[in-house]
């Protein structure tokens, strides 16, 4: 299995998530997650925790959790000091129970003829009780019937609101593609406030990248580009000037006076 730490970032590079999102959804610090990603245990409060964390984060990117704590126990955790001493023949001697007084055998054959004598009259009542117990009725099997199908809803639930609260989280974000119909200027900023698009010339039939964030700050030289929100299209006004746009998962995107716009210099 590669790294767990590599596991863990390349999924989540893979599923386009930012830690900032993961925080969000797991509720565990950022710094904690980068710990994780960097297999830097020390950053983190105890073993405790880190397999802890390391479920959490597991399951949120639909990972084999059990594989992944397996392949923490089997780098990381050994077992204990007294297991691990060698066994000698002087310490096995001296450990050793003294041997027992002998028992007389005739004692020893009474003994055996009255356990099997009970032996023999618990399995008489046994059989008997056996011969009196009725048969399961319909009832019974309705009642265990129910029982399965109980479970068997409440696994569906859980899954529901699983799958519920990975959908939340998605919502939170909002996806964003610069499509560009000739040469213009780009300059698109995360909420983080880090550069996707470091300022400078898009080519047309050259789209970017899909980018994954709350919140971003768009420029555009000009209006020869599309913006794709969420998949959908986002025309922008047929102009030399250069435009400026703030987009969320909340409304349509509002556009930006001059001052606001970002300038990724």
């Amino acid at each position: 299995m590669p790294e767990i730490g590599t596991t863990l970032r390349e999924t989540r590079m893979r599923a386009k998530l930012d830690i900032s999102q993961v925080e969000t959804a797991t509720k565990i610090r950022a710094k904690y997650l980068r710990a994780l990603e960097n297999e830097e245990w020390d950053l983190l409060p105890g073993s405790t925790y880190v397999k802890s964390f390391l479920r959490t984060y597991a399951e949120y990117l639909g990972l084999d959790v059990t594989l992944i704590l397996e392949e923490y126990k089997r780098q990381h955790e050994r077992p204990s000091d007294l297991d691990q001493l060698p066994i000698s023949p002087h310490s096995a001697a001296r450990r050793s129970p003294p041997r027992p007084p002998r028992v007389p055998r005739g004692l020893i054959i009474g003994i055996v003829i009255v356990a099997l004598l009970v032996l023999f009259m618990i399995l008489g009542i046994r059989n008997k009780d056996q011969d009196t117990v009725p048969p399961p009725t319909q009832t019974t099997e309705k009642r265990a019937d129910a029982a399965a199908a109980a479970r068997r809803k409440e696994r569906r639930k859980a899954r529901t609101r699983a799958r519920a609260r990975r959908q939340r989280a998605a919502r939170k974000a909002v996806r964003l593609r610069l499509v560009p119909q000739g040469v213009v200027f780009a300059c698109v900023v995360d909420a983080s406030g880090g550069a996707v698009v470091p300022g400078q010339n898009l080519q047309p039939g050259q789209p970017t990248q899909t980018f994954r964030s709350k919140r971003f700050l768009v420029t555009v030289g000009n209006g020869q580009v599309t913006l794709e929100v969420n998949g959908r299209k986002v025309d922008v006004p047929d102009s030399a000037d250069a435009v400026g746009y703030e987009i969320t998962p909340r409304g349509a995107p509002r556009m930006l006076a001059e001052g606001e716009r970002p300038t990724c210099q």
